[in-house]
């Protein structure tokens, strides 16, 4: 069984936060007296706000909930709804479930009181609230600390700057005029310029690779820092910020993201996992219970342990919401294939996703690249009723087994994982690369970025036999190796909207639109998420998004 002994899965009663306001501090009266009094404080409260990542309360999987907006609280994991949104309005997946508002994902039929929509507004200012409050405790430190735990928390402080640029990024990604808080304060917010928040960003990101030396070194991702921001993780959040700059601010910035992209590739720190430790594939490794081991890979994962850090969302929703009842036999299937106890029936992906791997849609799913998992025992390929799991084929890439034992991860029975979520990989530096060249990005070189993809693909097919010519690096081939190699790793949305593909008709999968078997066009506004009708309700100073 593996224990995580880092620091993201330190928890501490003492923050009982349970809120929707963006000018929140922990509720308790002697928080201030008595959690920062000693170093032990700060290094819980930095645990919480990595925990804000996928974690929902104060009590495990459930009880004392972060935010009070939902009934279920599995529903107010931050990337469980990060996730939705970048893979449920997709190709990649459609769900079977019915709660109220969910299927308005996959249909691109959602409005301002979807409660998806809701949540997802509310914890990532859930957790920026948490980093300004941090940054303002921190501005005061207590007598008596040591000139060891002074430098530590110097270092946090540029920790929780970092977490809070990557919640501004999908602020400005997914609902782009939004509020730029960087203090706790009473004062109702305006909203600002995407311009204004992409510079809050890139400046942050610039500062903190200037004083990288107080953040923990990449190069030494063990016990104490493995899942902490890093100078790495900063140079790929960059990459990612420029990349997607023209959908942004109308601005082109590919050149910048080579810069990034350059640092993590040339860093010498990283590689691509390309040799098997186990009996699974070295692709399947990334994504397995043990897959903290994959450091040479997976730059910055969110990071999961099944004993210690419950959650109800998270990667356990990842593995058990996409196996079904097949996958589940009276001999414990799921447990021996998946390393969970059961699923959950509901989400698979369409037949346009499963058409970017050849051969798998005529061979039963199985296709030459092997990073295509598609279940199609008693599956159809086709999606005629979205409520019957059946109609469509479950993709289990993600799964709760340690590839070095071949059995489950974590305590026998247990109901979470322990499978971390790989929020950035090298892989993406690569693709990255290529599509920046092929952009015109000043510096990009087509025969390196050739060389760099097919690295990726002699992986996926185990020899050279995928490998692709300078012609044939097309844009969009860029799209379609993104998402054999990126699925399900909440990157689809962003992706297709950069290359025009989510709205409108030039790219349609089944159920798009919500009317037809078929799909059919959606309009252009949906490109962004509407600001919550509760918010607006709230806040007069705020103006919704166009067309909402």
């Amino acid at each position: 069984m593996k224990m995580k002994k880092y620091i993201v899965i330190f928890l501490v009663s003492v923050f009982g936060i349970s809120c929707t306001d963006l000018d929140l501090v922990p509720q308790n009266g002697d928080v201030e007296g008595v959690a920062f009094a000693d170093f032990d404080g700060y290094q819980a409260y930095l645990a919480k706000i990595y925990a804000s990542l996928t974690l929902t309360g104060q009590q495990g999987p459930a009880g004392s909930g972060d935010l009070s907006i939902i009934n279920d609280e599995g529903f107010s994991s931050y990337l469980r709804v990060w996730w939705k949104a970048q893979e449920l309005t997709t190709d990649e997946a459609i769900i079977a479930w019915t709660d109220s508002g969910i299927r308005d994902l996959h249909n691109h039929t959602w409005g301002a009181s979807n409660q998806f929509v809701r949540v997802l507004y509310y914890r990532i200012y859930y957790t920026i609230s948490l980093a300004n409050d941090f940054l303002r405790v921190a501005d005061n430190l207590p007598d008596g600390l040591s000139a060891d735990e002074i430098q530590q928390i110097d270092e946090f402080v540029n920790e929780v700057r970092f977490i809070r640029a990557f919640a501004y990024w999908h602020a400005l990604d997914m609902f782009r005029n939004v509020t730029l808080i960087t203090s706790i304060t009473s004062d109702l917010p305006s909203q600002e310029d995407p311009q204004v928040i992409f510079d809050f960003i890139e400046s942050e990101l610039n500062e903190l690779e200037a004083d990288a030396n107080t953040l923990p070194a990449s190069a030494t991702q063990n016990a104490s820092t493995y899942g902490r921001a890093h100078i790495a993780a900063i140079w790929m959040l960059k990459a990612r910020l420029y990349l997607n700059a023209e959908v942004y601010i109308g601005s082109d910035r590919y050149a910048e993201c080579l810069t990034e992209v350059n640092k993590v590739i040339n860093s010498g720190v990283f590689s691509i996992h390309s040799t098997s430790t186990s009996s699974f594939s070295a692709y399947k490794e990334l994504f397995m219970g043990d897959n903290h081991l994959r450091t040479d890979e997976i730059i910055w994962p969110i990071v999961h342990d099944g004993l210690v850090s419950q959650t109800w969302g998270g990667t356990t929703t990842i593995i058990r919401g996409g196996i079904g009842a097949a996958m589940m036999d009276d001999d414990g299937e799921a447990e021996s294939t998946y390393g969970v106890p059961s699923g959950w029936g509901g989400y698979r992906t369409t037949p346009e996703f499963v058409s970017l791997f050849p051969g798998a849609a005529t061979n039963n799913g199985i296709s030459a690249d092997g990073r295509g998992f598609f279940f199609t025992e008693g599956q159809s390929l086709n999606i005629e009723a979205i409520g019957e799991f059946t109609n469509g084929w479950p993709t289990p890439k993600f799964n709760n087994i340690e590839s070095t034992t071949g059995t489950r991860s974590g305590p026998e029975n247990g109901d979470h994982v322990d499978t971390d979520f790989p929020v950035f990989r090298l892989a993406d530096a690569y693709l990255m690369y290529a599509e920046a060249t092929l952009r015109g990005g000043a510096g990009g070189d087509v025969g390196t970025a050739v060389g760099l993809i097919n690295e990726l693909r002699e992986r996926a097919y185990g020899d050279a036999s995928g490998n692709i010519t300078q012609g044939e690096l097309t844009l969009p081939f860029i799209l379609d190796e993104r998402g054999r190699e990126l699925y399900l790793e909440a990157t689809r949305r962003t992706d297709l909207i950069r290359f025009s593909q989510f709205s409108g008709g030039d790219y349609i999968w089944e159920w798009k639109g919500g009317v037809v078997q078929e799909g059919e066009a959606s309009p252009a506004y949906l490109d962004i998420f509407p600001i919550p009708s509760s918010d607006l309700i709230a806040n007069p100073n705020l103006v919704q998004n166009p067309n909402y």
